[in-house]
């Protein structure tokens, strides 16, 4: 266990308990073993450490900016699960009670996130629907990670959500 903790020294602060780094551990299985028959993340990305570091790392800095006062948080574009897989996982292991819905229009990577969130128990809804599309959507939290220039993700939420507390983006 010793080995899983130091591997994860940059959320040794935010008192991230083990059963989080555990299926962290889990998810980078599934990812690499997911992405050898189809094109989740790139190749050259999908390697233990790079995983660990670009994807889960990365994703996992924002759960001190989730709104917990709503019943739900959206992830658009969800892709490979980042950042909303992570942050259902840290959730998860936090014993808080919202649920992550996952946007993705892929019906191979909505395949994959739906087998993670049953494989690792996540309070998740994975929504095989193009964003663009849906009108009037409610939510505490939005995030997004790699999906559309800043632009076209701000038009979105302007015209498709009707309400939500907060939108992370990362640049």
């Amino acid at each position: 266990m010793e080995e899983i903790l130091n591997k994860y020294l940059p959320l040794k602060n935010q008192n991230v308990p083990r059963e989080t780094l555990l299926d962290f551990e889990s998810f980078i299985g599934m990812l690499i073993k997911k992405n050898e028959d189809i094109n989740i993340i790139s190749k050259e990305t999908a390697k233990n450490e790079v995983i660990r570091n670009r994807h889960i790392l990365d994703s996992a800095q924002i759960i001190d900016f989730i709104d917990f006062n709503c019943n739900n948080l959206t992830d658009i574009g969800s892709g490979g699960g980042m950042p909303g897989i992570i942050i259902s996982i840290m959730i998860k292991n936090m014993k808080k009670n919202l649920k992550v819905n996952l946007y993705e229009k892929s019906h191979h990577k909505c395949n994959f996130l739906k087998k993670v969130s049953k494989d690792l128990k996540l309070n998740t809804v994975v929504l095989k629907k193009n964003i663009f599309e849906e009108e009037n959507l409610e939510t505490g939290t939005i995030m997004t990670r790699a999906f559309k220039p800043l632009p076209i993700v701000l038009d979105l939420v302007f015209n498709n959500f009707k309400n939500y507390k907060n939108l992370i983006i990362f640049m």
